[in-house]
């Protein structure tokens, strides 16, 4: 599964709403919907975009396409604000009770129109909420061993991020690698890539082995910092291995636990790399993060927020710990469904 960078929309005014329903439009359709599911597209973004307007602070939304293993889509659309929060959750879900008069009359026409849909409120620190949309609505899948969430922003000013990041499951087993271009922008970008490529070749092999690997292929490139996990769902285990700065945790309602990677750059120069196994118990959170977030955050005040879908958790990270200045990349990994 692969997720490339979001597009972010400041949304605080009726104009923005039809930018960000434009874009969304136009990214459903790059990815080959047809007119309908198009329109659903168009539905969810128009009623996101103004619940933000209406009720929210400092309010955006991002999109991006979700492209899986067996080649299907989805529009990802996450909309973040900074308060004041939602008190009472099921009555916002009520047609009209935040929106009456649009078109689909709410969060609880957003909910119904899309195939993944989880919020996650906080007074007075806002609201994340995510609503994915199907190229093929209603089609069957088998409930995944893992599910995942991510958030990918550019450094301001540019179009392409020089974050990267791969997940590869089959079965009980996954692989998950988050890399970061040394600088950013196209080269760093490059970098990136080419460690998701290298990683793609051979995702279940040892961790030391696929990051030896991806090193090698770094070498014509500016480099990148590089870390990757295995898991398997049925072990109370994991296999970490990194080189550079990609921040690992493991969090719970109990656990708040940093993954230990080596100094150096893939592709330039690293040390002998070690996998080191850590115990991964059941509801226990596997978050990777590039330098564009601060590493000192903590989720402490928000425990509720760890039993929702992943992609809130990263958007919840994204909203308060960027930086600013650079690229910034969150990943967020779990046993079984979204919820």
């Amino acid at each position: 599964m692969s997720l490339p960078c979001h597009l972010a929309f400041d949304v605080h005014e009726a104009s923005q709403v039809g930018e960000a329903r434009r874009a969304a439009v136009r990214l459903a359709e790059s990815l080959g919907f047809d007119e309908v599911a198009a329109g659903r597209v168009a539905l969810v973004a128009t009623e996101l975009g103004t619940n933000l307007v209406r009720h929210a602070e400092r309010g955006q939304l991002l999109l991006a396409p979700v492209t899986a293993d067996d080649g299907d889509a989805w529009v990802e659309l996450l909309s973040l604000d900074h308060g004041p929060g939602i008190a009472d959750l099921p009555a916002c879900m009520r047609d009209g009770y935040s929106t009456g008069g649009t078109p689909g009359n709410g969060l609880g026409a957003v909910r119904r129109l899309a195939d993944e849909f989880d919020m996650y409120s906080e007074v007075p620190a806002g609201t994340v909420i995510l609503a994915r949309v199907a190229r093929h609505a209603g089609a069957a899948r088998p409930a995944p061993a893992f599910s995942v969430g991510a958030v990918a922003l550019a450094a301001p000013g540019e179009t392409v991020s020089g974050d990267a990041w791969g997940l590869v499951q089959d079965g009980e087993q996954a692989a998950l690698l988050v890399a970061d271009g040394l600088g950013h922008g196209p080269e760093a970008g490059t970098a990136a890539e080419a460690a998701v490529a290298a990683f793609g070749s051979g995702p279940f092999e040892a961790p030391s082995r696929v990051l030896e690997r991806v090193h090698q292929a770094l070498r014509s490139t500016r480099g990148a910092a590089v870390a990757l996990v295995h898991v398997d769902a049925g072990q109370k285990s994991l296999i970490h291995c990194g080189a550079g700065n990609i921040a690992g945790r493991l969090i719970s309602g109990v656990e708040d636990r940093s993954l230990v990677s080596q100094h150096g750059t893939a592709g330039l120069q690293i040390r002998r790399l070690q996998d080191l196994r850590y115990d991964w118990p059941e509801h226990t959170l596997i978050v990777l993060h590039s330098d564009g977030i601060t590493t000192r955050w903590n989720l402490d005040n928000s425990k509720g927020l760890l039993q929702r879908h992943p992609a809130l958790v990263a958007a919840w990270l994204m909203r308060d710990q960027r930086r600013g200045r650079d690229d910034a990349t969150v990943v967020v990994l779990k046993r079984g469904s979204p919820r």
